[in-house]
């Protein structure tokens, strides 16, 4: 049987995508790849990222203040991400990529903290799931949550922790993010993680162009590879690969698109 899968977390506004949007999404299609959502990294995205939703439908719109670009960032951002989040636009479907990163230089972890705390409280206000970035982060991430009420919850993407510290997201109510990591067969640690969690609590993503796949290293990653996270997936797994497809397609659909 033909099977539909959705990255949950790719970021289409960037280089080889841009420009080349139609043959990149021909290609993601032809392995499956029926929906993508773009999350943003920095305000001046924001517009563009939801553009490319509305011009094109495989694609979803995510709109946040990444951690990685902290020195960027200013309040009257947070007004503007107010402002587009109240003008609920088509296909705007999480507030994202927001977080936590304890492993970049200066993080500026005070401010980081302020900063996902004000997104967090958008996303509640304007009952939206989030995308959350952590890095070395995941401990002080669950606390601030477990403080930071979000009803729709939302994923912890790229996920590479451990078993613990993904439960304790689980029990506060939010998906993993399984991506390219577990192609590598040194990931021994991730790839047991994804191997014991609910499958209920897993969603496939690719974090293209950046984490590229086993056998891609020094190439852009691409959002038809999350076909091929899937089969790796499948390979850790003890369900048949039909039931592990349509339960990640079916928490892709819950979370991000409760409608459909």
């Amino acid at each position: 049987m033909s099977r539909c899968f959705t990255d949950t977390h790719c970021h289409f506004d960037f280089p080889p995508f841009a420009g080349n949007e139609a043959g990149s999404l021909q290609r993601a299609a032809a392995a499956g790849v029926q929906r993508i959502i773009v999350p943003t990294v920095t305000a001046d995205r924001f517009a563009r990222v939801l553009q490319l939703a509305k011009d094109y439908s495989p694609l979803y719109a995510a709109l946040g203040l990444h951690p990685l670009y902290i020195a960027q960032h200013h309040d009257q951002q947070l007004e503007q991400l107010a402002a587009l989040l109240a003008g609920k636009p088509d296909k705007l479907v999480a507030v994202g990529e927001i977080g936590l990163d304890l492993y970049m230089p200066a993080p500026q972890f005070e401010r980081q903290q302020q900063l996902l705390t004000a997104q967090l409280k958008l996303a509640a206000r304007y009952d939206l799931p989030v995308i959350l970035h952590s890095r070395r982060s995941h401990d002080p991430l669950a606390a601030l949550l477990r403080r930071t009420e979000v009803p729709r919850c939302g994923v912890v993407h790229g996920f590479a922790g451990s078993l613990s510290q993904a439960q304790a997201f689980i029990r506060l109510g939010y998906s993993i993010g399984v991506g390219g990591t577990i192609s590598y067969e040194r990931a021994q640690k991730t790839r047991a993680v994804m191997a014991q969690l609910p499958l209920t609590s897993l969603l496939l993503e690719t974090d293209a162009p950046d984490m590229p796949l086993a056998g891609y290293q020094g190439q852009p990653n691409r959002p038809e590879r999350a076909a091929e996270v899937f089969e790796a997936l499948c390979l850790l797994r003890c369900e048949s690969a039909d039931e592990i497809a349509a339960q990640l397609q079916h928490n892709a659909e819950t979370l991000f698109m409760p409608v459909a």
